[in-house]
């Protein structure tokens, strides 16, 4: 089962994996990470200890290759494995055993670490690597996204389509600044389980993500007013009480008179958000 990248970004400050399969939660399975130490999927004959043995190595100041080859020495079914490692300096490593089944094969290049088995074939693969090395530059997330949207239309994997999911992590990212989790999507059980992803990520970033400085407007007294107004027409006490209650908390400046609004935010506000 399985087709998956475990990467690094540019800026060396996050790491995640982006995972699909013809699996059931897949994303409960495949893929870990800890932001300032790296990332791991672990995959078709899965074991999931790989996922916090290979941490821990990381942890303690192993390379991705040196992680990669002490899980391999250590496991009693090696020969049924798969695993892509990327570590906290951006070194990879991948692993396929050979009774895994075809098509079965990864890749690595600086960053990044590609990995699939049960696929139509290398394209796969191939795919996922172009499309990674062409989004230099884009968010890193979306960047990964692409990257597994690129191996799904590539064909995936060739007994269908169920599950996908995607993990993101930066320091100090979670909700609030209490961890370290940016992104922590799954699509459990789907007919089209990557373009689900890409929607929950849209979201994601929208409810879960802090306004840039460009995307924030400033709350001038005419404005304020008019936020005001909006909220007591649906029943609020006050406009903080409209954002608390719609999760707009990290699009809209703290306080019952924010200082700035997101324009997204804005846009619902004025019914002019896209569809």
């Amino acid at each position: 089962m399985t087709f998956s990248i475990v990467a690094r970004s540019e800026d060396g400050e996050s790491w995640g994996v982006a995972v699909a399969s013809k699996f059931l939660a897949v994303g409960n399975a495949v893929p870990a990470a800890v932001a300032g130490v790296g990332a791991v999927a672990t995959q078709a004959d899965a074991n999931v200890s790989f996922k916090f043995t290979g941490l821990g190595l990381l942890d303690d100041g192993a390379t991705a290759q040196v992680a990669l080859d002490r899980l391999i020495e250590d496991d009693d079914q090696p020969h049924d494995r798969q695993v892509g490692i990327v570590d906290v300096e951006g070194n990879a490593a991948t692993y396929t055993g050979r009774d895994c089944f075809d098509w079965a094969g990864g890749v690595t290049g600086a960053g990044y670490a590609i990995q699939g088995n049960i696929l139509t074939g290398p394209e796969v693969v191939e795919a996922m690597e172009q499309a990674w090395r062409e989004g230099e530059g884009r968010p890193f997330a979306h960047r990964l996204l692409t990257a597994l949207a690129a191996g799904d239309a590539a064909g995936g994997d060739r007994r269908g389509r169920q599950a996908a999911a995607l993990l993101v992590v930066r320091e100090g990212a979670g909700y609030g600044g209490g961890d370290d989790v940016a992104v922590d999507l799954r699509v459990d059980d789907h007919a089209t389980p990557v373009e689900e992803l890409a929607r929950l990520l849209d979201l994601n970033d929208l409810y879960l993500t802090a306004s840039t400085d460009e995307e924030k407007v400033p709350v001038d007294e005419a404005l304020f007013a008019e936020l005001s107004a909006f909220a007591v027409a649906r029943g609020h006490e006050h406009f903080r009480e409209w954002v608390g209650s719609e999760n707009y908390e990290m699009r809209v400046a703290p306080g019952l008179r924010p200082e700035w609004i997101d324009t997204r935010v804005l846009d619902v506000v004025r019914g002019t958000a896209a569809e």
